[in-house]
C-alpha cells in the first residue's frame, strides 16, 4: 500500500511539473488575430514564447493583412486586434466583444516625393494616396482636411490603394507624389527609396502632430476586444492573456533589437533592420482598465461627431467596455 501511494504521489508531482506555467484548463486555445504592422510587432514575444511552449496560455495566431481580413475572421478568434472605429462598428452591429485595451497610438504619416508640403492647408488641391479606406486612416484623414479648411470630397482628389505595401512601393518608386501611411510602411517606403537612389522621398507631415494641434486629446488607432463568451468562460486564460501582451509590449519597446530580429523571423516586418527604425515610431502600447477606457471613449467620440457612419451610427454602450 506504501508503494502504491509513492507512486500516485510521485505522478502527481509529475502532472504539476507539466503544467506549472500554464493557466487551469490548458487544453484551451486561445485565438488571435492581429494585423501586420505594430498590432503584431506588439505581440511578438507573446508569439515567440508560444512557439517555443513557455507561454502560459496555448496560442493559436493569425497575422492579417488588412483590417477587412481581420473583420472576416471576428467570428471565429477569441482575441482580435483591431482599429478603434471598426472594433465599435462590429459591436454596435451585433458582434458580442467588448473593449479589453488601446494597443496603437498614433502610427500615420503623410509622405511626399518633393519640398511642397509643409503644412495640412498645403494639401489643397493636391491628390492623396492612401490606405485604410473606411477604417481610421480615412476619418482621421478627412477629420484634419476638415479641421483645416479643406473639403476632402471637392478641395483634394484621394485615391485608396488596398494593400500598405503597394502604396509604399509607388512612393519609393516615385510613381506617388503624395502618399498617407502607417508605420512600418512608412519605413519599408523610405528604406527602399534610398535603396534605389530615390532621394526626394520624406515625411513631410507627421499625422500624431498634427492630430495634436487640433487639441483633440490623445490619437489612438489600435485596441484589443474580446469575445463575451472567451472572457466569462475562460476569466484565467485571458487575464494571463493581458498580462502576457503587456509584457510583450514592454519587451518590444524597450529590447528594441531583439525584438526587431523576432518580428522578422514571424515574417510581420520583412527584414530586421526595418522593424528596428519603425518600433520607435510605432506607438505600441497596452492602456487597460479605466485609462484604456478614456482613451477609447475620447477617440471614438471626435469619429462620431466628425461621422456617425464611422463608429456604426452610434457611440458604444456602456456594456462594451465592461461597465
Amino acid at each position: 500500500m506504501k508503494r502504491i501511494i509513492a507512486i500516485l504521489l510521485a505522478l502527481c508531482l509529475c502532472a504539476m511539473l507539466f503544467a506549472c506555467g500554464k493557466t487551469e484548463g490548458e487544453d484551451v486555445t486561445v485565438r488571435v488575430v492581429a494585423l501586420k504592422g505594430p498590432t503584431g510587432m506588439g505581440m511578438v514575444q507573446l508569439m515567440s514564447k508560444d512557439a517555443d511552449g513557455t507561454a502560459a496560455n496555448d496560442y493559436e495566431f493569425t497575422l492579417a493583412s488588412s483590417p477587412e481580413e481581420a473583420q472576416a475572421a471576428i467570428a471565429n478568434v477569441d482575441i482580435a486586434a483591431l482599429p478603434v472605429n471598426l472594433a465599435a462598428a462590429l459591436y454596435n452591429k451585433g458582434e458580442d466583444i467588448s473593449f479589453a485595451a488601446i494597443n496603437t497610438l498614433g502610427v500615420l504619416s503623410i509622405l511626399e516625393n518633393g519640398n511642397t508640403i509643409e503644412s495640412i492647408a498645403d494639401l489643397k488641391g493636391k491628390t492623396i494616396y492612401a490606405t485604410g479606406q473606411g477604417s481610421t486612416p480615412e476619418y482621421i484623414l478627412n477629420y484634419l482636411l476638415e479641421k483645416n479648411g479643406i473639403d476632402p470630397e471637392t478641395d483634394v482628389t484621394i485615391e485608396y490603394l488596398t494593400e500598405h505595401t503597394e502604396l509604399a512601393t509607388k512612393l519609393a518608386s516615385g510613381d506617388a507624389a503624395i502618399g498617407l501611411l502607417p508605420e512600418p510602411n512608412v519605413t519599408v517606403a523610405l528604406t527602399s527609396a534610398a535603396a534605389n537612389g530615390n532621394t526626394d522621398l520624406r515625411i513631410a507631415l507627421d499625422v500624431t502632430e498634427e492630430w495634436s494641434k487640433l487639441g483633440e486629446g490623445e490619437l489612438v488607432q489600435g485596441c484589443i476586444v474580446v469575445s463575451n463568451k472567451f472572457k466569462t468562460e475562460h476569466p484565467e486564460q485571458y487575464e494571463a492573456f493581458l498580462e502576457e501582451y503587456k509584457a510583450s509590449v514592454e519587451y518590444v519597446n524597450t529590447d528594441i533589437e531583439a525584438a526587431a530580429a523576432d518580428i522578422a523571423e514571424f515574417g510581420i516586418v520583412p527584414k530586421a533592420e526595418v522593424a528596428k527604425k519603425a518600433i520607435p515610431n510605432c506607438n505600441i502600447c497596452c492602456y487597460d482598465g479605466k485609462e484604456g477606457t478614456d482613451y477609447m471613449k475620447a477617440m471614438l467620440t471626435v469619429l462620431y461627431e466628425a461621422n456617425p457612419k464611422s463608429v456604426g451610427g452610434k457611440m458604444p454602450d456602456d456594456a462594451f467596455y465592461g461597465e
